[in-house]
């Protein structure tokens, strides 16, 4: 195990909303980065997933999706939290647009299982 790996911490999240959350969360912060959206087939899963990093370690917050996204962004509402794939950047102001990043590689390994099963993760 690399020391990147060892560093890395993986949180799955339930639906695609909780893990948007994180991004709607970040946006209102005093320094307003956003954290970017990716896209990554991995052992014929569909992720989406931020990296976002701490002192001492990255954390990937990563969904499986039924279906790699056709649209070009997640438009985010930042008063009620709904979302939608869109194909361009929009005009309305209570929402963010994050585009969706499609990636060919990744040295991430997410803890997923290749037969339907999640992996546990060693320790």
């Amino acid at each position: 195990m690399s020391q990147s790996e060892w560093f890395t911490t993986y949180l799955e999240y339930e639906n695609l909303n909780e893990m948007l959350n994180v991004i709607l969360y970040t946006s209102q912060s005093f320094m307003a980065i956003l954290p970017q959206l990716y896209h990554i087939t991995y052992h014929d899963k569909e992720i989406l997933f931020i990296h976002t990093g701490l002192v001492g370690g990255i954390v990937a917050h990563y969904n499986i999706i039924n279906e790699k996204p056709n649209k070009k962004f997640v438009e985010l509402n930042k008063l009620t939290s709904y979302y939608g794939f869109v194909d361009a950047v929009g005009s309305n102001p209570q929402c963010i647009y994050i585009p969706i990043i499609r990636l060919n590689k990744s040295t991430l390994r997410f803890p997923v299982a290749t037969h339907g099963l999640k992996e546990s993760v060693q320790q």
